[in-house]
């Protein structure tokens, strides 16, 4: 009975399984009223029954693929090919039944050729291509009634020619084949691919993100018709553009970035931190931390992380989330070794708490004082004198810049007069670089201001003292060549190595500049030098004694602030001039800054490399004392990289712009890495969202 069962069932079913099959089958068999061998010859009612065993065989628990064939399948099983044979797969998740046949393809044969047709695309399920019209028909068309029905409704006047005749046009048909690209994108790929490129200039110009769509896309379509034609303009058109899609793509880029800033962190020896916390346009307290490490040949900076404190902004909220950050991405604490910041030791605070807390978890790392801050600390020590003609000079220009009708009769009548500048500058403590540009500019238009005061203004007369024009021109000359170190303090890749010679160079300088005013020699003040000449005068004893003091008693605060000490590596600032073992090496280290130095092709890369690239490039080489150099030369200077990233931070989130999350961007702007849009795009898996 079970041997005219007319469904073979795969072998995994047991012989309870078949019967039960059998005895629904011949169930519904009586319930149709219709013999079973009737079923086998009858299409559609050998379907209805399929589909019943099918559903039968779906119930069980058995999920597995199964081939079900007829009586006289399974007698001959050669006639039937196996794309005959109807498939069920039973999906292990929703217990559905999928049914498919494999497509039957045609082969093409080389007697074709006499019919006008050779093969296109692969060999094994080919095209048919015309040599004469170069025109692709499917694979069904692979058959000689196809291709000869072609042949004559087509190419008529070709009917009777000979196979060789068809070879010549195969031959020039092969030559003038254009080579096929290895990698061909489809539209929507590269339309996001388009995307993503596009986004990351936003986020690095720091622009609204409607920009992309509202300038950006229509700019690109009328570039793309003028330049080539409509068709490729329309193009345009698939690139994703719309306000929500480029803030997408931009955490897309930024989570990149992040990603592989991580990696290179947890692979390197050492790295310093740099953090500073300031409240932008919204009143969020906003943390800014910088990291310095190695990677490969070079000394990098790169963001370690941009985050708003929702609550308190204390040391220990500012320690929390600097510690999230580790803990999430498993970086070692006991890698960090230095913290940067604008805390003195002297002093109390957030940032001087959140230090404490930093130390506790790398007990190795110590903390060091933006030197930027000490510059600017130091200078801020004035006599008496000069002291009241800053001020002075202050007023002045607050009492024009705050009268736009002053401000509007001055710039007027610097045009008038020919003035090299048509406004006065504003002077600000928050700015470093303000006092000297201040002054400069104040002096410059000293016989303007004197036109454009009011006499009843009372220090309108200041402008009309020689003395007290004396001593502005020395406070500008000498604040301008202050603002040249700090400018020169400031950038990337900054050492304290190169921080203490530049302020070993100034503080040789104002002992020279002190002897020269004592000797009432002014040649190294162009704008005081200048005036004098001007009004054919010379100094008073008063005013050169008040000049000497400020450059005495800058030379001792400096002194204060940049002390001079024994240093034991300064073997890292130049290795070929160490004589004796350096205290802060071993013996073993000492060995192999003997061979570092006594290597020529070292020598010759210390004079054509920067100090970090030199050291970095020797880790494969001399590994124990480039590590430890590389080490002390990790420490970050200044605080330069927070004070670049708060202008940036302040210029993208705008008053216009209050609730944007403003971390992405940062970490895309102030990041040196590239993202790698072709990663990102393989990760999605819908090329083209909905936007």
């Amino acid at each position: 009975m079970i041997a005219r069962l007319p469904f073979f069932l795969s072998y995994h079913f047991n012989t309870f399984q078949i019967l039960g099959v059998y005895a629904n089958v011949t169930m519904f068999c009586t319930t149709k009223s219709l013999p079973m061998d009737l079923l086998l010859k009858e299409g559609s009612r050998k379907q209805d029954v399929e589909s019943f065993c099918y559903q039968i065989v779906s119930e069980s628990n058995d999920q597995t693929v199964g081939i079900l064939q007829s009586e006289d399948e399974q007698l001959t099983p050669s006639k039937k090919s196996e794309g005959e044979l109807s498939r069920v797969k039973f999906m292990s998740a929703s217990n559905k039944i999928t049914f498919s046949k494999k497509p039957k393809r045609r082969k093409y044969d080389e007697s074709y050729l006499s019919f006008g047709f050779t093969y296109f695309g692969n060999r094994d399920a080919p095209h048919a291509q015309c040599v004469l019209c170069k025109k692709i028909l499917s694979n069904s068309s692979l058959a000689p009634s196809k291709l000869r029905r072609h042949l004559e409704t087509k190419h008529a006047a070709y009917k009777d020619k000979d196979i060789s005749f068809f070879k010549q046009h195969l031959d020039s048909l092969e030559n003038s084949k254009p080579p096929t690209p290895k990698i061909v994108n489809t539209d929507n790929e590269s339309a996001t691919e388009a995307s993503y490129n596009v986004s990351y200039h936003i986020a690095l110009s720091g622009e609204a993100h409607t920009i992309g769509e509202l300038l950006i896309k229509p700019c690109a379509k009328d570039v793309v018709m003028r330049m080539f034609d409509e068709q490729y303009s329309k193009k345009i058109d698939a690139v994703q553009l719309s306000n929500s899609t480029v803030a997408r793509r931009i955490k897309d880029l930024a989570a990149d970035i992040e990603e592989e800033l991580v990696c290179r962190l947890k692979i390197c020896d050492g790295f310093s931190l740099q953090l500073d916390e300031s409240a932008d346009v919204s009143g969020l307290a906003v943390l800014l931390v910088f990291v310095r490490y190695r990677f490969n040949t070079s000394i990098e900076e790169d963001l370690l992380l941009c985050e708003s404190l929702q609550s308190n902004a204390t040391g220990e909220e500012i320690f929390n989330c600097i510690n999230s950050f580790m803990q999430k991405h498993e970086i070692e604490w006991e890698k960090c070794v230095d913290v940067c910041s604008d805390a003195s030791r002297v002093l109390e605070g957030k940032i001087a708490e959140a230090l404490a807390l930093i130390k506790y978890m790398a007990p190795e790392s110590t903390s060091s004082h933006c030197l930027l801050y000490r510059h600017a600390l130091a200078v801020k020590i004035m006599p008496t004198p000069l002291k009241n003609v800053l001020d002075q000079a202050v007023q002045i220009i607050n009492y024009i810049k705050a009268r736009p009708h002053q401000s509007r009769l001055l710039k007027i009548l610097c045009e008038e007069m020919g003035a090299q500048h048509t406004a006065l500058l504003l002077n600000t403590e928050l700015r470093w670089l303000s006092r000297g540009k201040v002054l400069v500019r104040l002096f410059e238009l000293r016989r303007e201001l004197l036109v454009s005061l009011d006499s009843a203004f009372r220090l309108s007369d200041c402008l009309t003292n020689p003395s007290w024009l004396l001593r502005l021109a020395y406070l500008a000359d000498i604040f301008t060549k202050l603002n040249e170190v700090n400018l020169w303090m400031q950038g990337k890749n900054v050492t304290v190595f190169t921080v203490f010679d530049k302020m070993s160079s100034l503080l040789r300088k104002l002992e020279c500049w002190a002897s020269c005013v004592e000797e009432e020699n002014f040649d190294c003040f162009p704008t005081l030098s200048d005036f004098l000449s001007e009004i054919n005068s010379v100094v008073d004893k008063d005013i050169c004694s008040a000049i000497v003091q400020h450059l005495r008693g800058l030379h001792s605060t400096l002194l204060k602030y940049f002390p001079v000490t024994n240093d034991n590596t300064a073997w890292v600032r130049n290795p070929f001039t160490v004589a004796v073992k350096p205290v802060s090496l071993v013996a073993r280290e000492y060995e192999s800054l003997i061979d570092l130095t006594s290597d020529p092709r070292v020598k010759q890369n210390f004079g054509e490399l920067s100090l970090n690239d030199f050291w970095s490039s020797l880790i494969q080489e001399y590994p124990s004392i480039a590590r430890r150099a590389v080490h002390v030369l990790l420490p970050f200077a200044t605080m330069h990289l927070c004070e670049t990233g708060f202008s940036y931070y302040a210029a993208t989130k705008t008053k216009y712009r209050k609730r944007l999350d403003a971390a992405p961007h940062m970490r895309i702007r102030l990041s040196n890495i590239t993202p790698n849009i072709k990663r990102i795009c393989n990760k999605k898996t819908q090329k083209h969202c909905s936007h």
